[in-house]
Order: C-alpha cells, then sequence, then structure tokens
C-alpha cells in the first residue's frame, strides 16, 4: 500500500540543480517531485511553507547522547566565570537532590576564568552538603570531584592522572566517572537519550554519529541508543572505539570501530598529545599519547578483516602523527587505495600542519570535526593559545585549509562538549578566528550535511533532488536568506566573528524520509 502523498510550496528550496523551485512533493519517504507552485501535482496532503527555506537537514558527526541529555538535565556549568561562582551552583543544585544522591555536572572551564584557580575537594565537599560530586570539564577528559566521591573510589588514588587536589584526568579520571555514572538508572539513561535526540531534532538534525567505547558508555547503553534510532527520532549510527574491536564493534550494531577510540586526550584537560610542551599549568609536559604506530596499524587491518570503517581520536599533532604513522603500516600491508575505500576517520584533529594534511589526502581520511571548538577556544588571549601559545594557536582546526585540499570533512558538536548548534557551527566555520582557515558558508554548510551522510558511506543522501530521501528541516530565517541558505554574517565585516549578532535561523520542521520527527509547537 502506497503512503499519502505530502506536497510542500511555498517556500524557497536549497536546490542548487533548480535554483527556481518552490515546492516539494515527498511519497513514499523520498523527493518524487520538485518544480515551482504553478507546476506542482496533487497531492494527498498539502503544506504551506509560508516563505520558510527549506534545506536538507543536518548531520551532527560527533555526539554522546546519554551525556548530553544528563546535560540538558543535570548542573550546566558552563556559564560560571571562578571558583566561587562554581561552589554557589553546586550548592545550590545539590540542595534539591536526597542526601545519598550523585551531583552530576558537567562543562566548565577554567581557561575562562579571569583566575583560573579550582577549588580542592574538600571545598566541593562542603558545597555539596557531603554528597558524592562528579563535575566534567568542558573536554568531558577531566574533572573535579569530591572528596566524598574519592572515598568510594580508593583505586583512582594509586591510577595515573590522580591527583590530591581533586580534579582528575586519564585513567584516574575514567575510574570516578564510571563510579559517578552507575548512580545512573538505566530508566534515566533511556530518558537522557531520548531527549537528547528530541533536542537534536528540535534544531534540524536529522541523523547523529554516536562515539561509544568502554572508556565512553556501557555496551547496553550503546545498543539501547542504536535501538531507538528513527523511531519517531534522529537516525543513530554508532562507532564503538575499542582497540582491535573491529568484531564487537559489528556484534553491537556499529557502523564503524572508530570515533572515541583514544589516541590521546584533550587540550582543555593538558591531556592531548603535542610535540612541543604545554606553556601553562604547573606541570608543563606534552600530554599523553594513548596509542602507538604499531597499535594503529593492527587495529585498521582488524577493521579491513571485518569490512569495517576505523578511526581514532586524536587532537594534539603527535597523537595525529602516531596515528598517521599507523596508516603507512597499514597502507604497506593493504595497499592505499584500500584504505582509502574504507573512509578511516579522525576526531577533532584540531592541532595540524600541511604534512598531516597531506597524509590525510592520502589515505583518504574523513575529518571529523567540530567549528564551536576555535569560536570557544581560538583568538587572542584564549585556550589555545595560553596551552600552546600564538604560532601553534593559528594551526588549531585547519578546516579551511583541509576543505582546499579535498580532505572529506564531516561537522558536528561533539555535545555536550559543545551545544547541539549547527547553524551556529556553520557560521563558526565561516568564521574562523584565523582567516586562512575560513570557509565558504556553502562549504561548512556541505560539511554539515552531505559530509555526515559521506562519512557513514551514504553518499546519496543530505540533497534535495528528485528520487533521493525525504530528509529535511523548514526553517524561519530572521535575517533573510541568499541563494537557498540563510543569512549567517552581520553585513558589516567588523562585526563577524564569535559574537556576530545576525539572528540565525529557527527550525520549523524536520523531517527524516518523510516522516516529520520534529514541527514547532507539538509537543
Amino acid at each position: 500500500m502506497t503512503n499519502p502523498s505530502t506536497l510542500y510550496l511555498g517556500g524557497m528550496l536549497h536546490c542548487p540543480a533548480d535554483p527556481s523551485a518552490t515546492a516539494l512533493l515527498v511519497r513514499d519517504g523520498r523527493i518524487a517531485w520538485l518544480g515551482v507552485d504553478a507546476d506542482a501535482p496533487s497531492a494527498d496532503r498539502v503544506v504551506d511553507l509560508a516563505g520558510a527555506l527549506v534545506t536538507p537537514a543536518f548531520v551532527d558527526a560527533h555526539v554522546h547522547a546519554t551525556d548530553t541529555g544528563l546535560a540538558l538535565s543535570g548542573l550546566d556549568l558552563s556559564g560560571v566565570r571562578s571558583a566561587g561562582e562554581l561552589l554557589v551552583a553546586v550548592s545550590a543544585f545539590a540542595a534539591g537532590l536526597p542526601g545519598d544522591a550523585v551531583v552530576l555536572g558537567h562543562g566548565w572551564d577554567e581557561s575562562n576564568w579571569a583566575d583560573g584557580t579550582l577549588p580542592d575537594a574538600a571545598a566541593v565537599d562542603r558545597a555539596a552538603g557531603g554528597r558524592r560530586v562528579y563535575l566534567s570539564q568542558a573536554s568531558i577528559h577531566s574533572a573535579l570531584v569530591s572528596r566524598a566521591l574519592l572515598a568510594a573510589c580508593p583505586e583512582a588514588v594509586a591510577a595515573p592522572g590522580y591527583d590530591v587536589s581533586g580534579w582528575l584526568r586519564r585513567d584516574a579520571h575514567h575510574v570516578v566517572r564510571a563510579a559517578a555514572f552507575a548512580s545512573v538508572t538505566r530508566a534515566q539513561r533511556v530518558a537522557a537519550q531520548r531527549r537528547a535526540l528530541e533536542q537534536a531534532a528540535s534544531l534540524g538534525i536529522a541523523a547523529v554519529h554516536e562515539c561509544g567505547g568502554p572508556e565512553i558508555s556501557d555496551e547496553e547503553d550503546f545498543t539501547g541508543l542504536l535501538g531507538i534510532s528513527g523511531d519517531g527520532l534522529p537516525e543513530v549510527y554508532g562507532y564503538w572505539g575499542e582497540l582491535l574491536g573491529a568484531a564487537r564493534a559489528r556484534e553491537l550494531g556499529a557502523v564503524g570501530a572508530g570515533g572515541d577510540l583514544f589516541a590521546d586526550g584533550a587540550l582543555g584537560s593538558r591531556t592531548a598529545h603535542v610535540s612541543q610542551a604545554y606553556l601553562d599549568g604547573e606541570s608543563g609536559g606534552c600530554g599523553h599519547g594513548y596509542v602507538t604506530a604499531e597499535q594503529v596499524r593492527d587495529h585498521l587491518l582488524d577493521c579491513a578483516a571485518y569490512g569495517l570503517q576505523g578511526g581514532f581520536h586524536a587532537i594534539g599533532d603527535a597523537a595525529i602523527s602516531t596515528v598517521l604513522a599507523g596508516f603507512a603500516g597499514a597502507a604497506e600491508k593493504l595497499g592505499v587505495d584500500r584504505l582509502r575505500a574504507a573512509r578511516h576517520r579522525v576526531e577533532h584533529a584540531e592541532i595540524m600542519n600541511k604534512r598531516m594534511i597531506a597524509g590525510f589526502v592520502e589515505y583518504g581520511i574523513v575529518a571529523s570535526m567540530q567549528p564551536a571548538f576555535d569560536r570557544l577556544w581560538g583568538g587572542s588571549g584564549r585556550m589555545y593559545e595560553s596551552r600552546l601559545g600564538l604560532s601553534r594557536s593559528l594551526e588549531s582546526n585547519p578546516m579551511g585549509a583541509m576543505h582546499s585540499v579535498g580532505v572529506a570533512l564531516a561537522f558536528g558538536s561533539d555535545s555536550p562538549v559543545t551545544p547541539l548548534d549547527p547553524w551556529g557551527s556553520v557560521r563558526a566555520a565561516a568564521a574562523h578566528h584565523n582567516p586562512a582557515q575560513r570557509m565558504s558558508v556553502r562549504a561548512a554548510f556541505a560539511a554539515h550535511t552531505r559530509g555526515g551522510w559521506r562519512a557513514v558511506h551514504l553518499d546519496n543522501e543530505g540533497v534535495l533532488a528528485l528520487g533521493a530521501p525525504a530528509t529535511f528541516a523548514v526553517w524561519s530565517t530572521p535575517a533573510g536568506a541568499q541563494r537557498g541558505l540563510p543569512v549567517l554574517q552581520a553585513e558589516d565585516p567588523e562585526l563577524r566573528g564569535a559574537d556576530d549578532p545576525t539572528p540565525l535561523p529557527v527550525c520549523r520542521a524536520t523531517v527524516l524520509r518523510g516522516d516529520v520527527i520534529y514541527e514547532e509547537g507539538s509537543s
């Protein structure tokens, strides 16, 4: 039986093949017709777009759905600007919880504070009334915890990354994170996942790439999320980040054995593996590499044996060098063409140089990047410069240089590290703090739509074209639209950048394969 058809008319369509198109017909989940209103065929249902813009829906190429949902309903610390403000926020939030509850908070970033001194574990303990407290730094690669949580995790004291202050990194952080999240019930996790996906749909996102793994989420959490994919919600494409874990990734239903398979840590926690020592902080050092080139090679060979896409989380230039050396080793065994065909991924790729970019081109590596990182941490006096110095900070997040030489880009948020905010990410890529790394709005939009589909080998998705899947979003564009895309930047170049006042589009509806998964005003 044929499903009812729907005609959308009276809009502006992002349709390069037919720029004059104002209407489209959806039948059986696909676009059955495109054209102008006057030529529109009949349909079972008609939707008046009232001049709204219709574009392909977004894909967020790197998310953590459970963490995102918990952050949306938990203690948001992204706005605190001092140790005192953090403690006040913890105290107010904890006051509404039972005495045996665990306080979960996320998003503090001391690099934005005038005084970057953190409260110690004892102060956090007092603020929370003796409760166990886990407060993840914006990068999610470290956390500030209370003495009560440390007391419940004695094994953390002997683990690498432990610090008596209560700011834990590396293995010690993994220990306390697992203990803190063990307090979250399965029902709460499912609710958090649904809330995260509903939030994504309300922002015009029709698909997300979930980056899971043994150090990020348990297997039940991962498979549970895949189980609700597309059920009135955005589709979920899962990556399982376990070294030599291609077989397990396939068993779990993942599309790839990669994502957050850590080659290093994060710049915010000074655990990203960089080639020159950090310039700030007491410990100095160059961060930490978690894999060898031989392990990278063997993981890629394991992925090839199971016909799966692979990949790594790699942020610092030293970590990326290690990953590329592993690719070179795998190429000796498999050949470059086979490596390229797999479209293996590197997540983040924040500190790069021309040699590394050339490696991405040679091996056909997809760069899964987050433009909001530059918006938040790039520029004069911000985290990249304080950690790395001016010259190295200018090399961060080189999406413009990568795009210009043909590296495949897939944009995302790494939510909850940065919020789900697709148009904000497009604008951030176009307004990169380093002018040499800027992209056009059109190219950035493509990386956040079609680029995400291509990253999971779905090459015919992400376009408004005859016969293509009817996956699109409908937008109000308060600043207007030009050539099928919204105006995202101020006319005055002096106003462009991280604080551009131009209002972003507002999603009115999100459609996934013909089904409406979000509609403005519906509950």
